[in-house]
């Protein structure tokens, strides 16, 4: 008997489902893949044809609820707020998000989202990486800064992020203050080294061309007129 598209979308949700409640009430090291399946009431055969793990299945969660996030910054977005301010608003709408999740995020983190787990792009922390990025590469693109950026600029952003999340999953100050502090401070360095950089490419592109200028022959302007006698 085949199964229509509508009931693999049914089942998909409900192990994301079961599979979140399971991480907040038994935590990330506890849960496993086939207590997830026992769980949802289905084989652990059927649940890998799903997921194969259970970091990609708390990668779904993450990428359902920053789509969300991603989807309603864009509604909102001004175009006339300085660059800053616009990715302040996408990271911690991202952040906030995800607060639901906050008890077991911390250890799915450590997992799913470390650079030294990071082998080929469908591993699953490699989505949300690359997603997140091209959400901030279209915010700066529509500030002038062509995509794709600079390799070393996505590495800042991504370790100044990764820092950012990591204070922000277990900030326990009043209203997260401490990772709001550390937002708005990550931001700032890495704005001003995107300037930087872009200060030293128009320096260097200006150098080549008087260089360029200084190296040129010169017009053959033709034998002189003699003058009439």
């Amino acid at each position: 008997m085949r199964i229509t598209a509508e009931a693999k979308a049914e089942t998909r949700e409900r192990i994301v489902e079961i599979a979140a409640k399971l991480f907040t009430s038994d935590g990330w090291e506890n849960t496993t893949t086939r207590g997830i399946a026992a769980a949802a009431g289905i084989a652990a055969g059927t649940l890998f044809n799903y997921f194969k793990t259970k970091e990609a299945i708390v990668t779904a969660l993450m990428s359902e609820a920053l789509q969300e996030a991603q989807a309603e910054v864009r509604k909102r977005q001004d175009r006339h707020e300085p660059l800053e301010e616009q990715l302040f608003s996408l990271i911690w709408t991202e952040l906030r998000s995800l607060r639901r999740f906050r008890r077991f995020l911390p250890a799915a983190a450590e997992t799913v989202l470390s650079p030294m787990r990071r082998s080929s792009d469908e591993s699953p922390g490699e989505v949300l990486r690359l997603n997140h990025l091209e959400a901030v590469e279209r915010i700066i693109a529509a500030h002038g800064i062509p995509a794709p950026l600079p390799p070393f600029a996505l590495q800042l952003y991504w370790t100044l992020y990764l820092g950012v999340f990591a204070h922000w999953a277990t900030d326990e100050s009043p209203q997260q203050e401490d990772s709001l502090a550390l937002l708005d401070q990550s931001l700032k360095l890495f704005v001003s080294a995107l300037d930087s950089a872009r200060k030293g490419e128009t320096d260097h592109e200006r150098q080549s061309q008087r260089s360029h200028r200084r190296h040129s022959p010169r017009r053959n302007r033709g034998p002189k007129r003699s003058s009439s006698k």
